[in-house]
């Protein structure tokens, strides 16, 4: 498990440049938590600033209102990472994040990653550039929110998560309708209709957990 940590730290773009003794040493202060399906990992509003490192499974980001009204802002998988802003900050937590399956991270409490920062001042830096990036797609996804329609959001949010494969663009796991509604901030009903009509018009084509964008979808519907 220690090795499972220290390859996922790596991993971490302010962190891709540490040496493994030290990636090491900030390995051996983490602690492995196991989350069962659909359970709360963070609630929004928490005073909580760990840093959380997914190991396995999945995870959701969200955020809502007083009326429980919710919008995805991130599907989390394997390798990937949360909580980095509570790192520098005393505000409450921004976001909620729950399991969308069975999942493991391996968490870092705030005291003890600020002690081994300190001893790696290169790795704040990074970390400053990242937060920054963090803060930019925020942005981006809040003017998406508010200047797009449901078609061009559901687009967007596809292509940002497909990978190039040849002449196509993949997505190995993709996201329920009910998932993707959350995401884009709309009904699964709309989400389904966008849906068949992509699928319709040999844009997008789906088998099992996979989806593939087969052609361009118009930018307009």
């Amino acid at each position: 498990m220690q090795a499972d940590i220290i390859t996922n730290l790596s991993k971490m773009p302010f962190l891709a440049d540490v040496e493994e003794d030290a990636l090491a040493a900030l390995a051996a202060r983490a602690k492995t938590v196991k989350f069962p399906k659909k359970s709360m990992i963070i609630a929004e509003g928490d005073s909580t600033s760990s840093l959380y490192i997914v190991l396995s499974g999945k995870v959701r980001v969200f955020g809502s209102n007083e009326k429980d009204k919710e919008v995805t802002l991130l599907i989390q998988e394997a390798s990937s990472y949360f909580g980095e802003l509570a790192l520098l900050s005393d505000e409450p937590r921004s976001a909620a994040v729950e399991a969308l399956e069975k999942t493991t991270c391996a968490v870092i409490s705030k005291a003890d990653f600020i002690q081994w920062l300190k001893l790696h001042p290169d790795a704040a830096i990074a970390l400053l550039g990242v937060l920054a990036e963090k803060i930019r797609f925020l942005t981006e996804k809040v003017k998406q929110m508010a200047l797009s329609n449901v078609y061009e959001r559901t687009i967007k949010i596809l292509q940002d998560m497909a990978d190039k494969e040849g002449d196509v663009y993949v997505i190995h796991n993709r996201p329920t309708q009910q998932e993707l509604a959350t995401m884009v901030g709309s009904s699964r009903e709309m989400i389904n209709k966008v849906m068949k009509e992509l699928t319709k018009g040999g844009y997008i084509s789906v088998d099992d957990k996979t989806l593939r964008i087969e052609n361009t979808p118009p930018a307009a519907w």
